[in-house]
């Protein structure tokens, strides 16, 4: 008879244990689902800013990627061939030619390239103290060699 009651009470114990540890790891597991939505919709919202940053770049403007298709090319070996031409150019001596400005503290070199489109860059420059932008014509003439023209740039105060 004492056999059977301590046998009892074992049973209700592990039942009691088992049901609170069931509760404990389903409440874990109902937080970490709502944590997973909460983070797939932030996601989502990064994907769709990410779209819209893209959208003035030579990747992620369609049209652009078409034009360069035209000529043969593809779009990440022009924005290569671009780039070293740019950043090639500040090794020239006297500064950067394509920066229409005369540095104060050195010569002008150009930093960072951001693609636009199929026709112009946005590129970063400075000559260690002071720092500007300036907007770049790039396009390849009849023999596919490629010419810049600067638009314009902005030297920021210091």
């Amino acid at each position: 008879m004492y056999l059977f009651f301590f046998a009892v009470l074992y049973i209700i114990f592990q039942y009691a244990n088992e049901k609170s540890i069931f509760e404990s790891q389903d409440k874990k597991i109902n937080s970490l689902t709502e944590k997973n939505v909460a983070f797939g919709d932030s996601i989502s919202l990064l994907n769709d800013r990410i779209a819209e940053l893209n959208y003035f770049t030579l990747q992620g403007n369609e049209n652009a990627m078409t034009y360069i298709e035209n000529l043969g090319m593809e779009t990440t070996a022009v924005e290569n061939l671009v780039s070293e031409a740019i950043l090639e150019q500040n090794l020239v001596k006297g500064g950067n030619p394509l920066i229409p400005l005369e540095g104060m503290d050195g010569e002008m070199r150009v930093n960072k390239i951001k693609f636009l489109n199929h026709r112009w860059v946005l590129a970063d420059f400075s000559d260690g103290s002071f720092w500007g932008e300036m907007l770049i014509e790039y396009f390849f003439d009849e023999n596919n060699e490629l010419e810049f023209t600067t638009l314009d740039a902005v030297l920021y105060p210091n």
